[in-house]
C-alpha cells in the first residue's frame, strides 16, 4: 500500500503542479480534503480549496516546477521534501510581478485513503520566497 500511496502523491505533484492539469484534482483529491496549513485558514477547503491554491501559485509562477526530494511512506501517510522553482510573472498576495526567479524548499505530509489525498500538512520557506521577490528585506548573513 505504501508504494501505491507514494504514486498518488507523486502524481499530484507531476500532473497538477508541474503539468498544470487541474482536472486531475478531481481524481487525486478527496471532496472532503482537509488542508492543515495555517496559511489556508478561511479557504473553501476540499477540492475547491486545493484548486484555488494551485491556481494562485501557477498564475504567479506559470513556469512552476516542483522537484521531489525524499519520499517516505508508512501506513496511509506519505511524507516528502520538495524544491519549487519559478519565475514571478503574475501577482501573488498583492505583490506585482517582478520577473525574478525564485527557488523555495518545503515539505509535506499527505494522508491517502482510497487512492485520494484526504488530508495535507505542508510547510515551506514563504519568507525566503518573499525575500527573493524583494517584498521583504533579505536576512543578514551570519
Amino acid at each position: 500500500m505504501s508504494e501505491e500511496n507514494k504514486a498518488v502523491a507523486r502524481r499530484f505533484i507531476e500532473e497538477v503542479w508541474n503539468n498544470g492539469n487541474l482536472d486531475a484534482i478531481e481524481e487525486l483529491i478527496a471532496e472532503n480534503h482537509v488542508d492543515h496549513d495555517p496559511a489556508q485558514a478561511g479557504s473553501p477547503g476540499g477540492r475547491q480549496g486545493v484548486r484555488a491554491f494551485v491556481e494562485m501559485y501557477r498564475a504567479a509562477y506559470p513556469d512552476t516546477r516542483l522537484a521531489i526530494g525524499e519520499m517516505i511512506a508508512e501506513g496511509d501517510l506519505v511524507a516528502m521534501t520538495w524544491t519549487a522553482t519559478g519565475t514571478h510573472q503574475g501577482e501573488l498576495m498583492g505583490i506585482a510581478p517582478t520577473g525574478r526567479s525564485v527557488t523555495v524548499t518545503g515539505m509535506g505530509v499527505d494522508r491517502i485513503s482510497g487512492g485520494q489525498i484526504v488530508e495535507s500538512w505542508a510547510n515551506y520557506d514563504a519568507l525566503g520566497m518573499l525575500a527573493q521577490l524583494g517584498a521583504i528585506p533579505a536576512p543578514a548573513s551570519a
